[in-house]
């Protein structure tokens, strides 16, 4: 059985943190993005076939991934975990699924490099939105991020080159990102090479 209860105070302290403490520029990694990876990471894992305990940790990961936006934008995910850490601990978490949440958070870091189940569906639902037929929206977002934040500014195509070239070398983990999720991320990029060849 998951233990609905953490579940539950868990997303409710997320999404209460996030709404108060984000900057209201940082229009990618927001709540909506924490929500729709939340979606993702229940939906890959349930093709996993994970076990209650695996989709729990999976769950409480997603939810504490990027809560490190709140207080910085390099290296969020340092903070991240300090906060499910702290959290988790307030609340009585077992120790060792703490490490596995804190895994699964440290999954999502840029490059990837998940080493287990749990890592490899967290690490695949982070980066769902590639597969989305609204993608141009979410890069627009992370462009805008990326300018007042990093203080990087890209024309047009620039912009393009760099999301043709991340969609192309960037792979899925599971089988279900490998099998399913990869056709429709092959949408997108063929979308963006059209735009490359005009």
């Amino acid at each position: 059985m998951i233990n609905e209860d953490i579940v539950n105070i868990v997303r409710d302290y997320v999404l209460e943190l996030l709404s108060n403490k984000l900057q209201n520029d940082i229009c990618f990694h927001n709540v909506t993005h924490t929500q729709e990876v939340v979606k993702a990471a229940i939906e890959i894992a349930g093709e996993c076939r994970f076990n209650p305990k695996q989709l729990e940790i999976v769950m409480l990961a997603a939810w504490f991934h990027d809560c490190g936006y709140t207080t910085t934008y390099t290296l969020h995910e340092d903070s991240s975990k300090t906060i499910a850490v702290d959290f988790l601990n307030r609340n009585n978490y077992p120790k060792e699924d703490i490490e596995q949440v804190l895994a699964c958070i440290e999954a999502t870091r840029f490059p990837k490099n998940p080493t287990s189940p749990e890592e490899e569906v967290l690490a695949d639902a982070d980066l769902y939105h590639f597969i989305k037929p609204d993608y141009p929206k979410y890069e627009q977002q992370l462009r805008k991020e990326f300018k007042t934040y990093l203080g990087r500014t890209y024309t047009d195509m620039e912009w393009a080159e760099i999301n043709y070239t991340l969609l192309k070398s960037h792979s899925y983990y599971t089988d279900y990102g490998k099998n399913v999720l990869q056709q429709f991320k092959e949408v997108n990029i063929e979308r963006l090479k059209t735009t490359l060849t005009k």
